[in-house]
């Protein structure tokens, strides 16, 4: 399948891919897969980063995108960070006109989503174009 193209801060995706993939490695035991897919309706790409971590703690799914929030995670490989990756990655997810949320995957591990709308809404060219000038 070929992937639209997506109008994107390509620095910013970049870090909620960081972000994302550093916390799947934190938690998930060595040696062990990470999955990454994409996909794409009419409206939206779909983002997912899979691991076979422990998985989140039941309850926690919504939570674990609060400011300062921590899982308590028993198999985690590094257990530093201050709980903040999460919620600057749904600070630009949703600046993008997305969303992002967290599940159990089945057999194991947790499922990261995030979406990216295909065009930009005409109120967010509207406001992306509010003080831009041209220089010649």
């Amino acid at each position: 399948m070929i992937l639209p193209f997506v109008p994107i801060d390509s620095v910013l995706i970049e870090q909620v891919f960081i972000n994302l993939l550093e916390n799947a490695i934190k938690y998930t035991p060595a040696h062990s897969p990470i999955d990454l897919s994409a996909s794409a309706d009419s409206t939206m790409v779909t983002i997912e980063v899979a691991d076979r971590g422990p998985g989140l703690p039941t309850g926690d799914e919504q939570r674990i995108f609060e400011k300062f929030y921590r899982a308590s995670a028993p198999a985690s490989r590094n257990g530093s960070g201050v709980g903040l990756g999460l919620t600057i990655c749904r600070g630009i997810v949703e600046a993008h006109g997305g969303r992002i949320w967290a599940e159990n995957r089945s057999g194991g591990g947790a499922v990261f989503r995030f979406t990216l709308p295909i065009e930009l809404r005409t109120k967010d060219r509207e406001h992306r174009s509010v003080g831009v000038s041209h220089r010649r």
